[in-house]
């Protein structure tokens, strides 16, 4: 079994979504094979299982590396009212494997 690790990523979603109401942020959780950076699970903190559903088939499988290629997908495919806050949140959380990766500072 490949190494994996878990991580979040956070950004804030518009006043008017329920999601503000209820978390007060956006969090994504993602599980990541470090061998092949591939995203092997979602999950989030929408307000509708649906939703849960669609961001894990728009991440799951795809590299946490190329997060520019995540954002595009969600801008593309995601049009739901939290979609700059699931797109904010995916970049924190490669800027975090990022960090993971680069190991502690010297």
């Amino acid at each position: 079994m490949a190494p994996t690790i878990f991580l979040t990523g956070e950004a804030k979603s518009p006043n008017n979504n329920p999601i503000t109401s209820q978390w007060g942020l956006f969090f994504i959780g993602l599980i990541v094979d470090t061998e092949t950076h591939a995203i092997e699970a979602a999950d989030c903190t929408a307000t509708l299982p649906l939703t849960v559903e669609f961001v894990r088939e728009l991440l799951v499988g795809r590299s946490l590396l190329d997060d520019n290629a995540l954002v595009e997908s969600i801008t593309d495919r995601y049009h739901g009212s939290s979609q700059k806050a699931l797109a904010t949140a995916v970049r924190n959380a490669a800027a975090k494997y990022r960090d993971v990766l680069a190991g502690p500072a010297a």
